[in-house]
């Protein structure tokens, strides 16, 4: 995010370290739940990377939905919210793709299908004019989501 994005702040590279954080260790951060865990983050790192770092958390899924579905919602309504958020969201998921060609098994087809279908809703939110991001950054990341795409599809079709 750094060097790729040109991002020189603090907080959104605290909060991008810490992304998983709360999604995977909230038990470990602080006994209480995610919301606790938000609030361990907050007095450790500031209000504002645990907001950044709830922005891209998983929701916690609601039995008998959908659970890509689900994830898909919560990406699109957080990072409608979270202009920064959506720069922490694009540098995970575009890690994420081109990581999904380092797995083997069945696994690869689960991630391709939960991925593909974000890749429209993250071209249309970094392509916003309020992502804060230069021209030349947003044309590398819809670069990057084209080569996504192109690599679920190759999995999957």
């Amino acid at each position: 995010m750094l060097s790729h994005y040109r991002v020189n702040d603090p907080d959104l590279a605290c909060a991008a370290l810490l992304h998983d954080s709360v999604e995977d260790h909230s038990a470990e951060l602080a006994p209480g739940g995610r919301q606790a865990a938000f609030a361990a983050l907050a007095s450790q790192f500031g209000g504002r990377v645990a907001g950044l770092v709830a922005a891209v958390t998983n929701p916690e899924y609601e039995p008998g939905r959908d659970r890509h579905e689900q994830y898909r919602e919560h990406v699109g309504a957080s990072l409608r919210e979270d202009p920064w958020a959506r720069v922490i969201k694009v540098s995970d998921f575009t890690d994420n793709g081109v990581g999904l060609f380092h797995i083997t098994g069945p696994k690869v087809t689960k991630l391709a299908m939960k991925y593909r279908p974000l890749v429209p809703v993250l071209r249309e939110i970094v392509l916003r004019p309020d992502t804060p991001l230069r021209p030349e950054v947003k044309d590398k990341i819809v670069r990057q989501l084209e080569s996504a795409e192109t690599r679920f599809a190759s999995v999957l079709d």
